[in-house]
């Protein structure tokens, strides 16, 4: 039995990744929940977590006693479990291109990622406008992020960046609801790929949830001091 250990959805960028993909994918897996309340060592998600895999952080796949995590590792596992499940796409020019453009979402946008952490819950456009005018490095991964999308589109013609659905599309939905939540300035058809993700219907099981948490979390609430 495969387990997901994730943090909150209204919150959790890293863990709504790997469960997009398996739910959209149609991998069966438990969900389990552990929720932010702070990230001291002391905390009660740390203590948890750290009992579980040495990162002390979510996502943590747990399959028959194997502790898989980061999102990385937890795609190449569901790659090598799932052979047949459409994780990665079929060919293998696409396949290298795809897991680049994942490593690339995993280790670099960080002023996006600084500037406009993900809350689903939130509609920020004023704080967006702001980080906007003040902050070169997130106009810089703004622009990156829509040549890239850009590309993928126009040459395989959507609907997803590979054509089917696949982990890099999972991979990029956090950003998607980023660029919603702040309302970033981007092209028309960057727009409607934001639009196509956000209509999946693991994506929109997975925001649903996240309304539904009700927990405000002040690390995770860097533009607002309360609802």
């Amino acid at each position: 039995m495969l387990q997901l250990y994730i943090g909150n959805k209204n919150y959790s960028s890293w863990s709504m990744r790997p469960w997009v993909a398996m739910r959209q994918l149609g991998i069966v897996f438990e969900e389990v929940m552990v929720r932010f309340d702070s990230f001291a060592p002391n905390s009660q998600f740390k203590q948890t977590m750290r009992a579980l895999s040495p990162t002390g952080n979510v996502p943590l796949l747990v399959h028959d006693g194997l502790a898989v995590w980061d999102t990385l590792a937890i795609a190449e596992y569901l790659a090598e479990t799932f052979p047949n499940a459409g994780v990665w796409p079929r060919a293998v020019a696409d396949r290298a291109r795809a897991r680049s453009l994942c490593a690339e979402m995993h280790s670099g946008f960080t002023a996006l990622r600084s500037h406009c952490p993900m809350n689903i819950e939130a509609h920020l456009p004023e704080v967006g406008a702001k980080v906007w005018a003040e902050q070169a490095g997130v106009r810089a991964d703004v622009a990156r992020i829509a040549e890239m999308w850009s590309t993928q589109l126009q040459t395989h013609g959507g609907p997803m960046l590979f054509g089917a659905f696949s982990m890099v599309d999972a991979f990029f939905a956090p950003v998607c609801m980023r660029l919603h939540t702040y309302d970033l300035p981007v092209p028309p058809a960057i727009r409607a790929y934001m639009d196509r993700v956000r209509a999946l219907p693991a994506v929109q099981e997975w925001i649903r949830a996240a309304l539904a948490e009700h927990d405000f979390v002040p690390e995770d609430e860097p533009y607002r001091t309360q609802r």
